[in-house]
């Protein structure tokens, strides 16, 4: 098979940022295929309250994932400094070094969740009625944490050379088997929300699988038993960048948590409703996601071959190609949304109704927000691209802080629509910082290194 790496340091920014991009885009439809069908056939077949118990457990269990998943992105920053300064001996040092970390960051997060997520679940004011199911969802799939991990280090490595082909393979042979296993457990061996958690991390499991036996095939990666056991400047430096991701994506599932919380307290119908729409937050922000990636590795790889000016034309190109996916996704939303939230809400037509209009509601107020969502994406994976992960995590602390403020004092001022807007008032103080942080970074990009090492902003 020939290799999929390739520099981003030459050719058209938008062609290469696109093509980039649109790969990683095709995988997060079928990734988000598999989250759909998780979430209609436990809704559909297992009742709206087994639907209530997957919404209840959502952010914990983003809490725990995202911060393996956040130590695997930081730490592809320096992988795409280095293939940009073509320094394939640190390359492969830092690909050594990334591995043990991540592998103790999973441990770590391994038995920090099973001991708490019972207290914490209770803790959100998890309704009697549905805590069980989320209890037993997140544990089975907490179980998965070492998988995880292991495929988010090795799709940021693939993502970091210019891979963007061999993560979309891998997501959707893992959706075909999840989807699967999603009708043999839950709809045919009758296993529940346990069946739909089991087809999770089996599926992400095989992912991980296919990304490793690519990964091999590299020939510039060649790994020595020593890259395994970090220097102390080399583990510092990961760290320095991992760590705030991590730490970014940690506070954002707080400030989520929280208004989780508050979202509890409005029972049942409320929270199926809820649910529905957060399953299409997925479908929402696809190609933000993607272009945040390609982003992030054309700004390293650029960086890192001392390119300042091809940096700034590929950002412009970035901004226009992120704001017209955005309004063509919403117009979508918009239009098709309520058919598309029919597929999770069942029950009596009284709960249809009324899990409908809370659902679509806040589906619309997502939708017309969503410019915001695609430049918040942009701007904090160009500061990532030049080596800053500070203030992205500094733009966490501020989604935490309107995204709690907003769900807790709006609702005392105008009742339950107040929670609507919590999410788009996060997004809106994060990405106003970003964007001022990423002018203010790019200013200070270094000049080219003489000696082809990576660069920091």
């Amino acid at each position: 098979m020939a290799q999929r790496i390739r520099s981003m340091t030459e050719g058209s920014p938008t062609r290469l940022l696109f093509s980039f991009a649109l790969p990683l885009m095709v995988g997060n439809v079928f990734q988000q295929l598999y989250t759909v069908v998780d979430t209609a056939v436990v809704g559909q077949v297992v009742g709206v309250g087994a639907l209530a118990s997957l919404g209840a457990a959502d952010w914990l269990n983003w809490l725990v994932l995202s911060v393996v998943q956040g130590f695997a992105q930081g730490f592809a920053i320096l992988m795409a400094q280095y293939f940009g300064a073509k320094d394939h001996r640190q390359l492969s040092r830092s690909i050594g070094a990334s591995a043990t970390l991540c592998a103790i960051a999973a441990l770590v997060m391994l038995i920090a969740s099973q001991l708490l997520t019972t207290p914490v679940l209770r803790l959100l004011n998890t309704p009697d009625d549905i805590i069980g199911g989320s209890v037993l969802y997140l544990r089975i799939i907490f179980g998965g944490i070492p998988v995880v991990a292991a495929y988010n280090l090795l799709a940021s490595i693939l993502r970091a050379l210019g891979d963007s082909k061999t993560p979309l393979y891998a997501v959707v042979v893992a959706t075909v088997v999840n989807i699967a296993l999603d009708l043999l457990f839950v709809m045919g061996l009758k296993w529940g929300i346990a069946g739909a958690a089991i087809a999770t991390v089996f599926s992400q499991a095989v992912s991980t699988v296919y990304c490793y036996i690519n990964v091999r095939k590299i020939s510039i990666i060649r790994l020595k038993k020593a890259d395994f056991k970090p220097s102390r400047d080399m583990a510092a430096t990961l760290l320095r960048l991992g760590s705030p991701v991590a730490m970014q994506n940690a506070i954002i599932s707080v400030g989520g948590m929280a208004v989780q919380s508050v979202i509890n307290r409005y029972g049942m119908l409320f929270i199926a409703g809820f649910t529905a729409t957060n399953k299409l937050y997925g479908i929402l922000e696809i190609a933000a996601t993607s272009y945040g990636y390609a982003v992030t590795s054309y700004v390293g790889q650029n960086l890192g071959a001392g390119l300042k000016k091809r940096i700034r034309q590929g950002m412009r190109s970035a901004v226009l190609i992120a704001l017209v996916t955005s309004l063509v996704i919403a117009a979508a939303m918009l239009l098709f949304g309520k058919l598309i939230l029919g597929l999770f809400i069942s029950g009596t037509p009284e709960e249809i109704e009324k899990s409908m209009a809370i659902a679509y509601h806040y589906l619309a107020i997502m939708s017309v927000t969503l410019p915001i969502l695609y430049m918040l994406h942009i701007y904090r994976s160009a500061l990532m691209g030049l080596g800053d992960t500070v203030i992205p995590m500094l733009s966490g602390f501020v989604e935490l802080l309107f995204r709690v403020g907003i769900a807790t004092l709006l609702p005392l001022l105008i009742g339950q629509e107040g929670i609507f807007y919590a999410e788009t008032g996060a997004w809106t103080g994060a990405a106003v910082l970003l964007a001022i942080g990423y002018y203010v970074r790019q200013h200070k990009a270094l000049p080219p290194n003489q000696k082809g090492g990576p660069h920091e902003a």
